[in-house]
């Protein structure tokens, strides 16, 4: 038993000798209190004032703050963000950040989007110059003239004198009233009084 013991203690020996000198040869190493508390993370959240879309559709981005004068440069998704970069003198338009077009700046309609963090403060930017179109359009004056009304002289009315009125003349007519030389209302009356007379007679001598 002793030799077997002599070994081992030989072998524990020259084991530790071992590791004794292979962690003499590694660098020191300085050992740290570890924190005991929390570690923040990074967060993607925008640095600075940022945009965030809040209606339900997707909006459009434009060249500049107004929907008429400026065409839509790209669109923005409803809950997408971006960078703000300022305002236009009304406040009714925001700059952003939009990186792949000239300027890498566009133009959002601010009651489409809440503006971020709170309290947060955007310089005003002066609008960029309106685009203009790459040709002037001209009217054709031979083209336009097909469309334009030929007028022609109207000439005055002329007044005509109507041929002369000519009176009719009736003739007295011929009967009992030109022999007698009676009027007809006269011989008209006196033969309703025969008439009547006669009637009365024939009445008379009936009863």
């Amino acid at each position: 038993m002793r030799p077997l013991f002599k070994t081992s203690l030989i072998l524990l020996l020259g084991l530790g000798l071992f590791l004794l000198l292979f962690y003499a040869q590694q660098p020191g190493k300085v050992s740290a209190q570890q924190p005991t508390g929390s570690v923040p993370t990074v967060t993607g959240t925008p640095i600075g004032a940022f945009i965030t879309v809040t209606y339900p559709e997707q909006i459009n981005v434009r060249s500049g703050p107004n929907s008429y004068r400026y065409p839509a440069i790209g669109v923005l998704l409803p809950g997408e963000t971006a960078p703000a970069r300022g305002r236009s003198p009304g406040g009714d338009w925001i700059q952003i950040a939009y990186p792949g077009v000239p300027g890498n700046v566009g133009w959002v309609y601010a009651p489409l989007v809440s503006l971020g963090p709170p309290n947060a403060f955007l310089d005003i930017v002066e609008p960029p110059p309106t685009p203009t179109p790459l040709t002037t359009p001209t009217i054709d004056p031979t083209l336009a003239a097909q469309f334009l009304p030929q007028l022609t002289a109207t000439r005055l009315p002329t007044f005509t004198a109507p041929p002369p009125l000519a009176v009719p003349t009736f003739a007295p007519e011929s009967g009992a009233s030109a022999a007698t030389g009676l009027p007809m209302g006269l011989v008209i009356v006196i033969l309703a009084l025969v008439g009547a007379f006669g009637t009365l007679i024939s009445f008379l001598g009936g009863r």
